[in-house]
């Protein structure tokens, strides 16, 4: 089974769609303020497409056959919450036209999950980008 899950995600990796990709190059590297992405992580028997283990956070993206899948992703996002994980899903529709508006919720969600990577000298943290969006 666990063999699956990798061959499964290295898959997924290879076979990315121009969404992932788009999402992927503003999240890889630690580009969004520091914190690190994994993409196509496995967590549990799931493979989530972003996911930032520090914040404990999980970023979705789902094309038009997620319409036909409504129940199945509903239990696996339920599921992922029992397990302490935050999940933000978007429409691959909504990378393609609104990178921005995308990373702006997923920075206020970061902001809302502590601790940050990358503490300022002192032990204090840094509100960022983040804190600036919110009104």
């Amino acid at each position: 089974m666990k063999r699956l899950n990798v061959d499964r995600a290295r898959s997924l990796r290879n076979g990315r769609t121009d969404a992932e990709q788009k999402l992927w190059y503003r999240l890889r590297n630690r580009h969004l303020q520091g914190w690190k992405f994994r993409r196509q992580h496995e967590i549990d028997r799931y493979i989530a497409d972003f996911a930032c283990p520090d914040a404990v956070l999980i970023v979705e993206l789902d094309g038009s056959q997620h319409g036909e899948q409504q129940a199945y992703d509903e239990a696996r996002t339920c599921k992922l919450e029992t397990m302490g994980y935050r999940v933000l899903r978007f429409w691959d529709n909504d990378v393609l036209t609104n990178i921005e508006g995308v990373l702006e919720v997923i920075l206020e969600a970061l902001a809302s999950s502590t601790p940050h990577p990358s503490p300022l000298p002192g032990g204090e943290r840094g509100a960022g980008l983040a804190g600036d969006l919110r009104e």
